[in-house]
């Protein structure tokens, strides 16, 4: 994941420790958080348009960036005299998503209709960097655990029926290979405070959502919209209802 500065040598041990305070403090300044989670839309970000995402002015977001990218929370891609900013991995995308569950709900103001419109639209359905999250996220979770698609014994795994399953759909169950990454695990989804599928099986799924038609994203924001055809599919297939389904928001971008 992030590679940190590692903490002094212990004199009694001689060990070395994570330094989890240096991690915290990337995280503890209020525009530096929110520069992370607005890269959970998996995109490469520009410093002048998170300068205007958080409303700092361009020189301060570049010294924010400085200490993320240093810190190892971000990876720098230059093209040409361009330079672009992204979380540095899958690992780094969900730890900061993990960490936004456990964080206190902090009440904002709705400026405008199309502000709350915005907002609903987010926690029904959205991107967590390369997984799908919100109510519909974790409806689709819920639903593979009670048709046995996902078990539990051992930490979320998925079953042989659910190896089928996705197979039939056209989805690759498997890790790339050479990657360290988790084949099933599961994030703590900040608006549902359940559970909602992730690791390379729920990037994998989210990916087919996108290719087959499932879903279609709003703009360059994070929301999903289900489209008619992935409403039935889900429906079909899983049994989640089409209240669940529909966003109360469809039309709101």
């Amino acid at each position: 994941m992030s590679k940190h500065t590692p903490s002094p040598r212990s004199a009694a041990t001689g060990l070395v420790g994570p330094d989890l305070a240096s991690l915290a403090g990337l995280l503890a300044d209020g525009t530096r958080a929110a520069m992370c989670l607005a890269l959970l839309d998996g995109r490469a970000w520009t410093a002048t348009e998170l300068a205007r995402h958080t409303g700092v002015a361009p020189s301060t977001a570049t010294g924010h960036l400085h200490q993320l990218v240093s810190g190892g929370l971000l990876a720098e891609e230059r093209q040409g005299r361009h330079r672009y900013v992204r979380l540095a991995g899958s690992d780094t995308a969900e730890m900061i998503e993990s960490l936004a569950s456990h964080a206190p709900l902090r009440d904002t103001p709705v400026r405008s209709l199309t502000d709350a419109h915005r907002r609903r639209a987010l926690a029904h359905a959205r991107t967590c960097y390369d997984h799908l999250a919100g109510t519909v996220a974790v409806a689709i979770t819920e639903a593979m655990t009670e048709r046995s698609l996902l078990t539990w014994d051992y930490g979320p795994a998925l079953s042989e029926a659910g190896r089928v399953w996705l197979r039939d759909l056209g989805v690759e169950d498997h890790r790339p290979r050479g990657s360290r990454r988790a084949h099933v695990r599961t994030c703590l989804d900040w608006t549902e405070r359940r559970p909602h599928l992730a690791g390379a099986v729920g990037a994998a799924l989210c990916q087919h959502a996108l290719d087959d038609g499932w879903v279609i994203r709003r703009g360059s924001s994070r929301v999903v919209t289900l489209t008619p055809h992935g409403r039935t599919l889900l429906h079909d297939q899983l049994g989640i209802t089409e209240e669940t389904l529909t966003s109360p928001d469809t039309d709101a971008f």
